[in-house]
């Protein structure tokens, strides 16, 4: 079985995120790259998949030259190779453009599964592995808390907020995982020295037949039209209970009506 795991580098959640004011996208040099957290969890459950059946799984990220580092990350996890695709030009891609790039990549590589963490923690839009299998044309079984592979059907538990639908599709398929199904494994000291031994190819957007035009910004779907920093926290209200602490605080609630 060949898996390939998309993973993108986020800020650190910890961190405080602005944008550039030159293109009004994120601006990520100021800040730490991590591996985003919910694509740790596509990344285990691929290897657990390729322990369970056999096979070889391969990660794919797209980013700048620092997203080198996401992809060594989930090679010390027990990845077996990785590819970076970096191209200025890749700049302010959203989603759209982003899936178009992916897509081409994974068009010229021969897979069973490609699985993606159900969202980046960066955008939160939660469409990517949907548009990514549209363009491939193959099927989608998103928000899989459950995988399970039989021959060549995948079978999924698919996460609702009431519960969980089973859902079925053939091989190759894109599948998507939620932060409920496994438990991301550390990288062992033995994963990260033999991390610098595998395989990471770095492919550009002439690599994959793409010009400049069909991503990026400018090619994009979406874009920030405006912004502004939010407005400093307003000092609060305090009341001093002399006896009346309750009706004071009941005329407050009153006033701002909440009640």
């Amino acid at each position: 079985m060949k898996i390939v795991v998309c993973v993108k580098q986020v800020p650190d959640t910890a961190s405080e995120r602005t944008l550039d004011p030159a293109d009004k996208t994120l601006d990520r040099a100021k800040v730490d790259g991590v591996l985003n957290e919910l694509d740790e969890y596509a990344v285990e459950e691929a290897l657990r998949l390729a322990e369970a059946h056999g096979g070889e799984v391969t990660v794919l990220s797209m980013g700048p030259e620092r997203a080198r580092e996401t992809v060594l990350k989930a090679l010390q996890m027990g990845a077996d190779a990785g590819v970076h695709l970096v191209d200025d030009a890749l700049h302010g891609s959203d989603a759209a453009a982003t899936s178009l790039a992916l897509a081409t990549a994974l068009e010229a590589r021969e897979w069973d599964l490609v699985i993606l963490g159900s969202e980046s923690t960066d955008a939160r839009t939660s469409v990517l592995p949907a548009m990514l299998a549209e363009r491939l044309g193959k099927p989608q079984l998103t928000f899989a808390n459950k995988v399970e592979v039989d021959g060549s059907t995948v079978r999924i538990q698919r996460q609702t907020e009431d519960g969980y639908q089973v859902v079925e599709g053939q091989a190759p398929a894109v599948v998507s995982v939620v932060e409920k199904i496994n438990e991301p494994r550390y990288p062992s000291f033995k994963g990260i020295m033999a991390a610098r031994k595998k395989p990471l190819d770095v492919l550009t957007l002439a690599d994959l037949g793409l010009e400049s035009g069909q991503v990026g910004l400018a090619a994009s779907w979406t874009a920030v039209e405006d912004f502004a920093a939010r407005p400093p926290r307003a000092a609060g209200t305090i009341v001093t209970d002399d006896g009346d602490g309750g009706v004071k605080l009941a005329e407050f609630l009153s006033e701002q009506k909440f009640i």
